[in-house]
């Protein structure tokens, strides 16, 4: 005779967790108790903030889209007269405003005026945040209906639209202007990845640094400018490469720059370089490719070379919702990518033919973590 096994004492202990956390007497019991009351209120917030998530972003792409950061950079000012610089009527602005001072992008002086808080001033300092913010419009309207794009009712998508490389099924072919947006949004977003790359990673023994998929070249100016001694590659899709040339030169790296054009899901990377890096490129696309772009990478190491490989990473203690959520639902939209913990990143380097694989510690694991990883010697 079948019987039902026992579920596992863990189990047990969840299941009845979750039904007190439901029972609603329960609920009043703990919100009125002194000692269970601030955990309560806590939750409660919690909770709220889940509901009026899609209201705090708006309320912060309008301020971006006012550039109240910028306007309010040099010091507090009036309502009156930062509602007319923002060609909105006074009742409305000062609704703005105040909602912006709940959320610490702004802050109000007792005599009322209005002026930098300390989220606002943080994302001033950062402006690939802000392009982030303009971009997330494609995200909302990928996500409107959810369940219709997780169903696969959705073929198209906004964010696949974007992402040239994503959809193209020659993404080697897309024109200039196809990759000229997302190439400028990577490029602004792409300093303080760098930052975290450099400060995690030393270059002092390179001699040769090749960025797979490196855009503009952002990672390549940082990293060039931080090791006077290295030279310097970047592969990207030719429309990409083409901006990367110019964008070289400018910072008056060309002389120690090559730059190739290509797809490095077919074309074979240049060789010659002792260090590779991969920023936010694998979690960009699904195992296969991944695969390749690892395999191609391992192949175009001198021996005893490294790889870099730096992105967020699923499973991040403390910053689950960045790397499960966001991310998650993200390339999910994107149609290209999944996030990956660091055991699952492991397990494709060593597939690839990667030893002595490394996690190396950074100052903001929300945003990116740091892997490195050897080609063999033999």
């Amino acid at each position: 005779m079948y019987r039902q096994p026992v579920p596992a004492l863990r189990d047990r202990l969840a299941g009845w967790r979750d039904a007190l956390l439901a029972s609603t007497r329960f609920q009043r019991w703990a919100a009125a108790f002194p000692l269970t009351r601030p955990i309560a209120r806590r939750r409660t917030r919690e909770l709220f903030d889940l509901c009026a998530g899609f209201v705090y972003s708006q309320v912060l792409l309008a301020c971006v889209e006012l550039d109240l950061f910028e306007r309010l950079a040099e010091g507090p000012r009036d309502a009156d007269a930062l509602a007319r610089d923002c060609d909105l009527p006074e009742s409305a602005a000062t609704r703005l405003f105040d909602a912006a001072v709940s959320l610490r992008l702004l802050s109000r002086r007792p005599d009322g005026r209005y002026a930098l808080g300390p989220l606002g001033a943080a994302l001033r300092g950062n402006p690939g945040v802000a392009a982030m913010v303009r971009h997330h419009r494609l995200l909302y309207a990928d996500l409107a209906d959810p369940l219709a794009l997780l169903r696969g009712e959705r073929r198209d998508t906004a964010l696949a639209d974007y992402w040239a490389y994503a959809g193209e099924d020659d993404p080697a072919g897309a024109a200039a202007e196809r990759v000229a947006d997302y190439s400028e949004l990577m490029s602004a977003s792409q300093p303080f990845v760098a930052a975290e790359v450099l400060a995690a990673v030393s270059l002092k023994r390179c001699h040769r640094l090749l960025d797979v998929g490196g855009g503009q070249g952002t990672f390549l100016v940082a990293a060039g400018r931080r090791w006077p001694h290295l030279q310097l590659a970047l592969f990207d899709l030719p429309a990409v490469a083409e901006r990367a040339r110019h964008r070289l030169d400018q910072a008056g790296l060309g002389g120690r720059a090559t730059v190739t054009g290509g797809n490095f899901l077919t074309d074979p990377l240049p060789g010659g370089a002792d260090v590779i890096s991969l920023l936010r490129v694998i979690h960009d696309h699904d195992d296969a490719a991944a695969r390749r772009i690892l395999a191609g990478a391992r192949a175009a190491l001198e021996p005893g070379g490294r790889l870099l490989l730096a992105e967020p990473m699923a499973g991040t203690r403390g910053a689950e919702p960045v790397g499960d959520a966001y991310f998650g639902l993200y390339l999910f939209a994107m149609r290209s990518g999944r996030p990956r913990t660091l055991e699952e990143l492991r397990a494709l380097l060593a597939d690839a033919g990667f030893t002595d694989v490394r996690a190396i510690a950074t100052r903001v694991p929300l945003l990116t973590r740091v892997i490195v990883a050897e080609r063999a010697t033999s």
